[in-house]
């Protein structure tokens, strides 16, 4: 194996998960998958996995190697989509991740429109309520909402955005409209729940000072696109980014509630839960993730 096949091979194990589910995305045996990393091992003279029965992990040196490869491929991907862009043509790879409900509603449609002008550009989009991790999965950018500490990310805002109140005609129809944080306790409350946490405590600010409820869900899920189906079918009220429900709100199917004191899950939200791009670091853009940001930017002017 030449010295980009040996990386290839890693990040795939890695990215994979093991050996088995690496080979099958390689068109590869088993048996040919522990021949060539037992080769890369005695190449490198060192263990890159500590290998169970259940599990493959990194060691410390196969860590190393890993972050390294990324790059090394990164930086091959982005001289051989330059080489591509031959005549005019846009190509090379455009992976991305949003969250569910964002991600259906805008970067879906958009990529569309993007791929009918670009058909040689290959796309990839990964919906999750997740803070996904751009670099171990190779991905060329994301879309999130809120500002991120990390500093090994490159952030740029497409859009102000700020968390609000929701809940259908047909809901408030029935249970009437809540006047005040403590009239919660009286409806139906519908919550996201983010790696085993439940997203109820709901924070609110009267003449400066914040008030905190803890409401009671009667419906919960981790998917965000779902949480505002229940919302639009009458199930309750819920707390959403402006951004997911704007269209609903601006043709009457959803209504905002406590506009004046809802602040959202953290102090900071009604100010800085900003809609904005997040890259890796790269010295280099790929030419077809700047065209897609200046595109979708665009795109979201007509909405």
């Amino acid at each position: 194996m030449g010295k980009l096949e040996d990386m290839t091979l890693l990040v795939a194990v890695v990215e994979a998960g093991g050996l088995a589910a690496a080979g099958r995305r390689m068109n590869l045996s088993p048996a040919t998958m522990t021949a060539r990393l037992k080769a890369l091992e005695e190449r490198y003279q060192t263990r890159f996995f500590n290998r169970s029965t259940r599990a493959i992990a990194l060691t410390r040196n196969g860590e190393e190697f890993y972050y390294a490869a990324l790059r090394v491929l990164e930086e091959v991907e982005l001289a051989e989509s330059k080489l591509m862009q031959k005549e005019g043509i846009l190509s090379g790879t455009l992976r991305i991740a949003a969250p569910s409900d964002f991600g259906r509603q805008y970067l879906s449609p958009a990529l569309l429109d993007f791929s009918r002008q670009h058909p040689e550009v290959k796309s990839s989009l990964y919906l999750s309520e997740d803070v996904v991790d751009l670099i171990s999965l190779r991905l060329d950018m994301s879309i999130r909402f809120g500002n991120l500490p990390d500093s090994n990310l490159v952030t740029k805002v497409i859009r102000q955005n700020y968390r609000v109140l929701v809940a259908s005609a047909a809901y408030l129809a029935i249970h009437g409209e809540p006047q005040s944080a403590e009239d919660l306790s009286h409806h139906r409350c519908l919550v996201m729940e983010r790696r085993g946490t439940l997203m109820n405590e709901w924070r609110f600010e009267f003449e400066g000072e914040e008030q905190r409820v803890r409401v009671t869900p009667a419906m919960v899920c981790d998917d965000g696109a779902l949480l505002r189906q229940w919302v639009l079918a009458g199930a309750g009220i819920a707390s959403k980014s402006w951004w997911d429900v704007k269209r609903d709100v601006e043709q009457g199917r959803l209504k905002v509630l406590l506009a004046d004191s809802f602040i959202g899950f953290s102090r900071h939200d009604k100010k800085q839960v900003g809609l904005q791009f997040v890259y890796p670091q790269r010295r280099f853009q790929p030419v077809q993730v700047s065209m897609f940001s200046e595109f979708f930017i665009n795109w979201l002017d007509n909405e």
